[in-house]
């Protein structure tokens, strides 16, 4: 750890002893604050979904030693747990999820009391240790389950290679407690090392700097080899990630570069050549990148997510190789994650919007920066459009709840709110900001909240707080008239809320409607098109589409073929809305083929909603490909295909 790190745990831990016993702020009748206040409201907050308790006993710096077996498929070592503690301290409760804990120890080997607690399917079971007076270390042994729903363990058929199996781990939000034994909470930040023991034929990536990239001898084990990793920073424990896999590297820049499947490398490699120049667009408008690399991932099609912002290394789906670079936003939305997310975390899962809202808006501030602004405005107008059809659906579900940017989450798992909502509203909250301070003002408030809490976790409340301070400065007028409490805390969308706007897509709405009059797909004046024309396009198609109309928009442009896959999952949309039978086989193929939980779960849903030959073919396909799919994916799709 740090000097610097230490110094912020210490800090972090004297306000929480100060101000404990002293009643938690709520959203309401705030006065100005303190310069510490936002500070004093995060360690005040209570995270609902951990058995942690900080006050007493907390988890400064994680030291695992750990060796993958790909037989077992666990993971089996130690976990060596550095804590910051009251002075009378008895005990520390650590979160654990279908974890074996074989046994506890201090530093010096003598053996700890250790129970575990009843828990619940959602959080796990409580690991509560016994502490000798004083002690600042403390050594767990364990294994993984097959129950873990962290790591998935892939057969070299589920990979591109189809040579060597594969592991990666996906922490979001609370699964870091099925593979590793800590405070598995987003407000208690923690640095990490690592010695990872794995095959010969092998290669460890972390999110954390690789101190052996070539990996050393294992003693007494001529078929395995050892990768060490240090991160120096304290991370949110969801930020640890690993993977494990027949891996190569290729460099971007002088500070970025592609891991990826060494039969995949070259492919990530030419879509990526724009890394460096949105890792200086993003230093540009927000300060410096403050996490040394910034290298990207290419997963196995398996991966749950577009992307994952593990500091250093963002995992990515393969779904984003297009061989044009025309969906490489995800890339700039993963490495804004440096800085909204990484650098300034959500406290608890209640503030999730914290890191997505804040990301999607800089995301699309780096779009503009390294390409053009009508091709940031065609990913604003596609999002707010995604945004609308999440209200409806959330409303018309009876969980308008989950329409809040700061929902109740207390019993809920936070899967669960997995939705457009922190997105893309907290993009709309950013924007309206924008309109109001514009961009000059609203740079150097985000630049400002960026330095001021950096390597800190922060809640919906002390954001606030800060906002008043620093950009409303304590206007109480104007904080009602741009209406920042209904943006926060309130259901739906207020009604200062800026619809974004494309004169490009304003274009394809012009081409639709001249499809619907009769023209051939032929004629029409598509020439060019963008990857957000064509996602725009295709959403805005009509109900009553004949099955001429869709046959003859597949036999000129090949959309059943295409090999983007935003475009092809519009059109697969489409061709289950109108049953049109031959893309149905391709229907089949894209969700046997991935596991992205963005395209898997809507077209489950479509085909789910198609009685009789719908309803056959999901649960033909789910058969076929739940056991390539992630835990994640798994635990949404179990629900909808019945």
């Amino acid at each position: 750890m740090t000097a610097k790190a230490a110094k912020a745990l210490f800090a972090s831990l004297a306000v929480v002893m100060t101000l404990g016993a002293t009643a938690i702020l709520t959203s309401c009748d705030r006065k100005a604050p303190e310069d510490n206040a936002p500070m004093a409201i995060v360690a005040k907050t209570v995270d609902p979904h951990s058995y942690a308790r900080p006050q007493e006993a907390r988890v400064s710096h994680v030291d695992l030693d750990l060796t993958a077996d790909f037989q077992t498929k666990t993971l089996a070592g130690t976990a060596t747990l550095t804590l910051i503690t009251e002075a009378n301290a008895k005990q520390v409760i650590l979160d654990t999820r279908a974890l074996d804990i074989e046994a506890v120890t201090d530093a010096s080997g003598s053996p700890l009391k250790f129970t575990l607690g009843k828990g619940n399917a959602m959080m796990g079971k409580p690991l509560t240790i016994e502490l000798p007076q004083g002690a600042q270390k403390i050594v767990v042994k364990y294994k993984t389950t097959k129950d873990g729903t962290a790591l998935q363990w892939l057969s070299p058929e589920q990979t591109a290679g189809k040579k060597l199996p594969f592991l990666f781990s996906q922490g979001e939000e609370i699964h870091t407690r099925t593979w590793i034994p800590t405070q598995d909470s987003p407000a208690i930040r923690q640095t990490y090392t690592a010695r990872i023991v794995v095959p010969r034929d092998l290669m460890a990536v972390m999110s954390a700097e690789r101190l052996t990239p070539e990996g050393e001898k294992v003693q007494g084990h001529a078929n395995q080899r050892a990768y060490r990793f240090d991160m120096k920073e304290p991370v949110a424990p969801y930020l640890i990630a690993i993977a494990v896999g027949d891996l190569g590297f290729a460099p971007e820049g002088s500070r970025t570069g592609v891991y990826a499947e060494k039969a995949t490398l070259a492919a990530a490699k030419a879509e990526f050549t724009d890394m460096q120049a949105m890792l200086e667009a993003a230093e540009k408008l927000y300060g410096p990148y403050r996490w040394g690399r910034y290298d990207v991932l290419v997963l196995p099609p398996s991966f749950p997510f577009g992307g994952m912002e593990n500091p250093t290394l963002t995992f990515a789906t393969p779904t984003i190789l297009a061989g044009d670079k025309s969906l490489v936003s995800l890339i700039a939305h993963e490495l804004a994650h440096s800085w909204s997310g990484n650098l300034v975390t959500n406290a608890t899962w209640e503030d999730f919007w914290l890191n997505e809202g804040f990301t999607v808006y800089f995301e699309g501030r780096i779009m503009e920066e390294v390409y053009d602004k009508d091709r940031a405005d065609m990913l604003r107008v596609l999002g707010w459009q995604d945004l609308q059809a999440t209200l409806k659906d959330l409303n018309d579900s009876g969980k308008s709840d989950f329409t809040r940017l700061h929902p109740d989450l207390r019993n809920i798992d936070p899967d669960d709110y997995f939705s457009d909502v922190p997105y893309e509203k907290g993009a709309a909250f950013l924007r309206m900001l924008e309109a109001h301070f514009g961009r000059k003002k609203l740079d150097a408030y985000l630049k400002g909240y960026f330095q001021r809490f950096a390597f800190q976790s922060m809640t919906t409340d002390a954001f606030l707080v800060d906002l008043r301070t620093h950009l409303l400065h304590n206007d109480s007028d104007l904080e009602k008239q741009l209406k920042i409490r209904q943006w926060l805390y309130d259901k739906g969308m207020p009604d200062n809320a800026i619809p974004p706007t494309s004169e490009a897509l304003n274009e394809v709405s012009a081409q639709v409607a001249a499809f619907m009059e009769g023209a051939s797909a032929k004629s029409l004046s598509v020439q060019g098109y963008s990857s957000p024309q064509w996602q725009y396009f295709l959403t805005h198609l009509p109900d009553n589409l004949s099955p001429d109309q869709m046959a003859d928009l597949d036999a000129v442009y090949g959309f059943s073929k295409s090999h983007n896959s935003e475009i092809l999952f519009a059109w697969l949309q489409q061709a289950i809305k109108h049953q049109y039978q031959p893309a149905l086989p391709a229907v089949r193929e894209f969700l046997v083929s991935q596991g992205r939980r963005k395209y898997v779960v809507p077209l489950y849903k479509s085909l789910m909603a198609q009685p009789g030959w719908g309803v056959d073919m999901a649960k033909s396909v789910y058969a076929e490909a739940r056991p390539g799919y992630h835990d994640v994916t798994r635990g949404t799709v179990d629900d909808i295909v019945k």
